[in-house]
């Protein structure tokens, strides 16, 4: 008898299951379909990403050897092609494109270059620095000192990775501009800074001589008078 009962409940289950699966079983089976779809599609994604920052890679560093061989408008052309590549070869053409122009000074179209590329908030932001950075060098030549802190004093603090670059153009602008207490306090922060590279110092050094050597006699002779 109970063998009965077994089978009976057995019936019972399997009809469940084939209505369950006469319900939901469509449903089932597209969510399968979409699972695999859609996996495959990602990777398909994915490789086509991969293949065109390749391709992208290979045209930049192909403009860079142009430009370094001399065929600079060929270079330029190229870099201006990558504007819509993927990853972040659109802003290093940029930067590198901005560059060359600086080399053929052309310094108003390389500032305005760098100067955009420094305020574009989908470049990651060591680029924006380093535009920055670019745009400051550039400046100190044709601004005044406000010009260049404004680009580049905001790069100056303790924990920033570029501080000692923006000190010490940011010293060089200030001795341009005649303002040498603000020249020395800048050549002051990156004498007390440990992680002022050698060259850096180095240079700063032989800028405190010359100031030294052009307003030391003067603020000497201030000193005995009173």
């Amino acid at each position: 008898m109970s063998d009965i009962f077994r089978e009976v409940d057995e019936d019972i289950r399997q009809e469940k299951y084939r209505r369950l699966w006469d319900r939901l079983g469509p449903w089932v089976i597209a969510a399968a379909v979409l699972i695999v779809v859609g996996t495959g599609g990602y990777r398909g994604w994915l490789y086509w990403q991969e293949n065109q920052s390749q391709q992208a890679g290979d045209a930049f560093f192909e403009a860079v050897r142009l430009s370094e061989s001399g065929d600079v408008a060929q270079a330029e052309q190229m870099f201006a092609e990558l504007s819509d590549a993927t990853g972040g070869y659109p802003a290093l053409a940029k930067l590198r494109a901005a560059t060359d122009m600086v080399r053929e000074e052309r310094t108003t179209e390389a500032l305005a270059e760098f100067d955009a590329l420094s305020r574009d908030s989908s470049v990651d932001s060591t680029l924006r620095d380093i535009a920055s950075l670019r745009a400051a060098y550039v400046a100190v030549d044709s601004e005044d000192y406000a010009g260049v802190a404004d680009r580049v004093e905001g790069l100056t603090g303790e924990d920033g990775p570029f501080r000692a670059a923006a000190r010490e153009i940011l010293a060089v602008a200030a001795w341009k501009a005649g303002d040498v207490d603000t020249a020395r306090s800048w050549i002051a922060a990156l004498e007390d800074d440990p992680a002022t590279p050698t060259g850096v110092a180095r240079r700063v050094g032989i800028l405190s001589q010359v100031i030294d050597a052009a307003f030391g006699a003067a603020d000497d002779s201030d000193g005995a008078a009173q």
